[in-house]
């Protein structure tokens, strides 16, 4: 079976911040699928899904972003997932808000929670992603202070746009694999 995983921190108090872009994607697919994500075997919240009438299981782990890969061996061992078959979705503050950036593979580019998924596939990138940009901090400011606050209101609708893009982005991918969505959604934002 497919997986979308979301990556995000568990908690309210990171609901609405920037580095819980993942999270807010595989909530909108839950919300489209008419399912409910539940407490799991694994520390995650998971629900199966049909994407495009592709079963997948979605997943948002309960642990914080920099721990996000240890229950993926898991995971696609119970699914029987190779890494092809795991759609990561998450944050880019090198991309402007509201951007995608579709994937085949890659490397972290400094994302703690990707780099904890390839530290925990024995360093294997080739799994497919889609990054939602978040804007770059201000000259001066902290990285982590600004992944981890809220949108600002004037960036709120252009997120949640992309929220659904993002979306739309996956259920591609479970249907027709990642070449068709990236040649679909990277050229919706240039």
């Amino acid at each position: 079976m497919k997986i979308v995983l979301g990556i995000g921190n568990p908690g309210e108090e990171y609901a609405g911040t920037r580095h819980n872009c993942g999270f807010r994607v595989i909530d909108c697919l839950a919300r489209r699928a008419g399912v409910a994500l539940r407490r799991g075997r694994v520390r995650a919240r998971l629900a199966s899904a049909r994407l495009a009438g592709i079963p997948v299981l979605l997943v948002e782990p309960g642990t914080y972003v920099n721990q996000t890969g240890e229950i993926v061996p898991t995971l696609m061992r119970e699914q029987a997932a190779d890494p092809a078959d795991l759609l990561v979705i998450c944050d880019d503050l090198n991309l402007p808000s509201g951007a995608l950036r579709v994937r085949a593979r890659g490397s972290a580019g400094g994302h703690h929670g990707l780099e904890s998924i390839i530290a925990h596939l024995g360093g294997s990138t080739e799994f497919p992603r889609i990054r939602i940009g978040i804007g770059s901090p201000p000259a001066g400011a902290d990285g982590a202070d600004y992944v981890l606050a809220p949108f600002p209101k004037s960036e709120r609708a252009t997120m949640e746009a992309a929220f659904e893009r993002a979306a739309d982005a996956a259920a591609c991918w479970a249907a027709s694999g990642i070449e068709a969505c990236m040649n679909a959604y990277n050229r919706r934002d240039g």
